[in-house]
């Protein structure tokens, strides 16, 4: 925790939004800003790299912006992404999308176009996590299983009841997009249970590939183990 508390302090020290949003030639709006500021961290990697270190068995978590347009259409997070990786680091990306978008099907459509949009741009293993869950109705918890892999058809069916007759072309068109690539699928994280914290971390870790380059165990090594009685030792041949 307290690496984590200093690399957080140290990057403070670079540019940030509200100072962008105070420069009287800029006059950049918060959105701007952003990205303002994120052009200025890829040009200007020399202190981050400084401030990172030795990246051998650390365990980085970095809170991005939530400009949407950084992701889908922008290359500025992909030289971010490529910075990282020239330095060693393993890279993952977890899109975070409310769950509240699942109380509007459009939105929550819109949400899955952004992610793939978002996955195809950075060229990452993507984990895409469905969050605030333990706010949803009992209704719509007992309904979650059918958005976290949503097919065409039901996309295209709830799209049916519930968007204009108008836009029914465009719409089926979406969910062929997404069925197309079938790449968006969503993790449910709740905060209020520490499984399903558990489920997301052992996700995130096998995207990683964590303990991938650790040593199989043996025979030998299972024996040396406190917790190696089962059932199993009393059966006989």
């Amino acid at each position: 925790a307290t690496g984590i508390q200093e690399k957080a302090v140290v990057s403070t020290q670079s540019t940030g939004v509200d100072d962008v949003m105070e420069d009287s030639e800029l006059k950049f709006g918060p959105n701007g800003g952003l990205v303002f500021c994120m052009e200025y961290l890829i040009n200007n990697t020399e202190w981050l790299d400084e401030c990172l270190g030795s990246v051998d068995d650390d365990y980085f978590i970095i809170d991005c912006p939530g400009q949407i347009e950084l992701y889908t259409h922008m290359d500025t997070m992909s030289r971010f992404i490529r910075t990282l990786e020239s330095w060693g680091i393993r890279v993952c990306a977890v899109y975070l999308l409310d769950s509240q978008f699942l109380v509007e099907p459009s939105k929550f459509i819109a949400g899955m176009c952004s992610a793939l949009s978002a996955m195809v741009q950075l060229q990452l293993p993507h984990v895409n996590v469905l969050t605030k869950i333990d706010l949803l109705s009992a209704k719509d918890k007992d309904n979650l299983d059918r958005w976290l892999d949503p097919s065409q058809l039901t996309l295209e069916g709830i799209l049916t009841k519930t968007s204009n007759k108008r836009h029914a072309n465009l719409s089926n068109a979406l969910c062929r997009l997404l069925d197309d690539y079938s790449l968006v699928h969503f993790v449910p994280l709740n905060i209020e249970d520490e499984d399903s914290i558990g489920d997301l971390c052992l996700q995130i870790d096998l995207v990683l590939q964590i303990n991938e380059d650790a040593e199989p165990r043996g025979p030998a090594d299972l024996q040396d183990r406190d917790d190696t009685e089962s059932g199993f030792g009393d059966e006989t041949t």
